[in-house]
């Protein structure tokens, strides 16, 4: 039976962090540490020449300075893996503009930035295409999704909605830049890095490098920030990784905010058509949506954007088409709720649309739309309360004093005042996972598991559930997670850590109370499960544990410890599932600047049971407040004359602050799906984000009457 609701609790790691005495990748000091920094291509396309080194050589205390010539062909050649488009490694071809081409290693990090301004590249450039609809881009279809017949529901409906819209380039912003510091020593290669991939890392430093991955070890305790970001193997680890085993010291490597924008995967700029046609009746009744993306040349990030889409309303005629657009950037690739954000913004703008065509209040119509069927598979959805999501989020928003006309609601003034609604859904994936739990007589608990903690609280998901099952000292519980040398590391993402680590906990708690009970046998001890160890003479127990996601088998178990993708869902044997939210916006509106303001939002989200409520509202309300920057803020801007990006820093990428975030009132439905795994637990961190953007836009058309079909929305769309 699915667990009872779990009680609040503070995040288990709240007080280290508040006292500074977490201690992140780039923290790691280490006897001998030396610093490095790269050097970027100052072209977006072409060649290398030469690379002059001998006046950073010349700088004080820089130490080596490696280019292309310190990776021998045989491991360069060797493949990048994680879909990366160019090499890791230093290289002579340059496939996008801030691609490193050499690294200068120092004594102190002032050396090494100085060394590396004085490298002096030499490059041929050749023609490039810098964006989405320069001439020369090359588009490449892919295989599209359908479900029933969704041309003759279209030529047959009674009103029909059909627009575009744009999400543009973005980047992750995490307080924590890229970093790794490499150490080799022994034959052995430690690498301590931010990262959603441990063990990803691993394979693909052994890989570029020609190691054995058993040579090799990740750590990643705590990562700063990452959703998506780090979840990619990033271009630095093994350069850096090489610099440590030539020059025998422990090298450091903080990458620039500039060169992060430049190098790591970003949000691509998308463009979505969509067609939306209602019966007689005003039921949804066929949708048509054509997606593209950008893409780099050789990438392999998908544009899969009809992944939720289909599942929102039961409509069962849906024709979805997407393709990549090829152009000369570095990699695209994920970031929180990658494509469902833009493809909801898209979909529930026109949902609004369609709404507002028929005269219906959005809230009712979307409510009249119940999905129970995944029109994909054509099995049954596990659980949908999305319906419940909008009903308790309509009442705790006061839905029921908006006006439907828009440009009806006003401050005294003049501020114009707009609430809109949007919904949205996440797949409900889960993973391969392998376990180590240890109780010691001394007081002491140990849990080694798959997984990495990056501030969504999954190390308080997991205690919430040991010591539910396990009669143990709270305060003497270590939970280790993203290093390679306590379990294999599966790539943390997607909102399936906590449906995969629940049956993995369960399992290792029920297995640790059958061997206790064999060890006591009939004796008669009391207390907590370290004293009855300690009455019997026992130092410690421990178990093991390895559990697969559902419709998975051994198979999934293999590619996890080869640090491979090991994920299933949402499209399980029997069933779909998917998580839900549903946002309401109130927005305002200046009446001479038309500047946006963003008081209040209500956000009601499906996630199955609640494990670690105060982490989940605090998922909610992160992925709001990225939505909100989505739609009012963020975009990635390219210089088509030199290629690259040119607002690559925090002055000029503008996210939201303190004074753009009003309340934002999260609330859960809080009911176990009962399919998916034992405590019925669902993801939660990228759905929060999912439909909040389309909110505001919806809301911004309340206010004014004006559709924006482009994010982000600016002042001079409005005036």
């Amino acid at each position: 039976m699915p667990a009872a609701p779990f009680p609040e609790r503070e995040r288990i790691d709240a007080r280290d962090k508040v006292l500074g005495a977490t201690a992140y990748a780039a923290d790691v000091q280490l006897p001998g540490l030396l610093y490095a920094m790269t050097v970027p291509a100052a072209i977006a396309r072409g060649r290398v020449l030469a690379v002059a080194i001998e006046g950073a050589m010349r700088v004080p205390g820089v130490v080596r300075v490696l280019t292309a010539a310190d990776f021998p062909p045989l491991l360069s050649a060797a493949p990048p893996g994680n879909g990366q488009q160019a090499q890791p490694t230093p290289a002579t071809e340059i496939a996008y503009r801030g691609q490193p081409v050499a690294l200068v290693v120092a004594e102190t990090l002032e050396a090494a930035i100085e060394g590396a301004e004085a490298v002096r590249p030499t490059f041929a450039g050749q023609p490039f295409v810098p964006l989405i609809d320069s001439p020369g881009t090359t588009r490449e279809p892919v295989k599209p999704k359908k479900a029933g017949d969704a041309q003759a529901a279209l030529a047959g409906a009674a009103t029909t909605v059909e627009a575009s819209y744009v999400s543009p380039a973005q980047h992750h912003n995490p307080m924590e830049m890229l970093s790794t510091t490499a150490v080799w020593q022994d034959g052995k290669l430690i690498i301590y890095e931010g990262t959603q991939a441990a063990s990803p890392v691993r394979t693909a430093v052994a890989r570029s490098l020609g190691l054995d991955p058993a040579v090799i070890e990740v750590k990643s305790a705590y990562v700063g920030g990452a959703f998506g970001q780090k979840g990619a193997i990033q271009r630095q680890t093994p350069i850096v990784a090489r610099a440590a085993m030539l020059i025998g010291r422990p090298v450091k490597l903080v990458m620039p905010r500039a060169q992060i924008f430049h190098n790591a995967t970003f949000r691509p700029k998308s463009r979505h058509r969509v067609t939306l046609g209602a019966d007689a009746g005003g039921q949804l009744a066929g949708i048509r949506y054509d997606a593209d993306h950008q893409q780099s040349r050789k990438g392999t990030f998908a544009p899969s954007y009809h992944e939720s889409p289909p599942r929102m309303y039961g409509v069962a005629d849906y024709d979805g088409t997407a393709a990549n657009v090829r152009i000369d950037t570095q990699d695209p690739g994920y970031m929180r709720a990658p494509h469902p954000h833009p493809a909801h913004f898209a979909f529930e703008s026109a949902v609004d649309e369609l709404a507002h065509k028929l005269g219906r209040d959005p809230v009712a119509f979307r409510l009249a739309h119940h999905a129970t069927i995944d029109p994909i598979s054509g099995h049954p959805l596990s659980s949908c309360f999305l319906n419940e999501c909008l009903t308790e989020g309509a009442r705790r928003f006061g839905w029921a004093r908006r006006p439907i006309a828009p440009g009806t609601m006003a401050e005294p003034d003049g501020t114009l005042v707009g609430w809109g609604v949007a919904a949205g859904a996440y797949p409900a994936n889960m993973t391969a996972t392998i376990a180590t739990l240890r109780i010691g007589a001394d007081g002491s608990t140990r849990f080694a598991v798959t997984g990495h903690e990056f501030g969504q609280g999954i190390r308080t998901v997991i205690a919430q559930l040991l010591e539910r099952e396990l009669d143990i000292d709270p305060g003497r519980l270590e939970i280790a997670i993203g290093d390679t040398a306590a379990a294999p590391q599966h790539t943390t993402a997607g909102s399936w850590g906590t449906a995969s680590v629940v049956p993995a906990a369960l399992d290792a708690a029920a297995r640790m109370k059958a061997a206790l009970a064999e060890l006591i046998g009939q004796r008669r001890v009391s207390g907590n499960l370290h004293r009855q160890l300690a009455a019997v003479r026992r130092p410690f127990l421990q178990v093991e544990v390895s559990t697969v996601g559902l419709g998975q088998d051994a198979s999934a178990l293999d590619r996890l410890r080869a640090g491979g993708f090991a994920v299933a869902g949402p499209e399980y044997p029997q069933f779909t599932s998917f998580s839900y939210i549903a946002h309401f916006v109130e927005v305002r509106v200046e009446p001479r600047t038309r500047r946006v303001r963003v008081p209040r939002v209500v956000s009601v989200a499906d996630c199955g049971r609640v494990i670690s409520p105060r982490t989940a509202a605090s998922q909610v309300r992160g992925g709001v407040v990225m939505a909100i920057g989505s739609a009012l803020r963020e975009e990635t801007e390219v210089d088509p004359r030199f290629g690259g990006w040119l607002n690559a820093d925090l002055a000029d990428y503008v996210v939201p602050v303190n004074a753009d975030i009003g309340d934002i009132d999260v609330a859960f439905i809080d009911h176990p799906d009962p399919l998916l795994n034992a405590v019925g637990s669902k993801g939660l961190g990228e759905v929060s984000m999912v439909g909040a953007a389309a909110a505001v836009a919806n809301a911004v058309f309340h206010a004014t009457g004006t559709r924006v079909r482009k994010m982000p929305l600016r002042v001079e769309d409005l005036l």
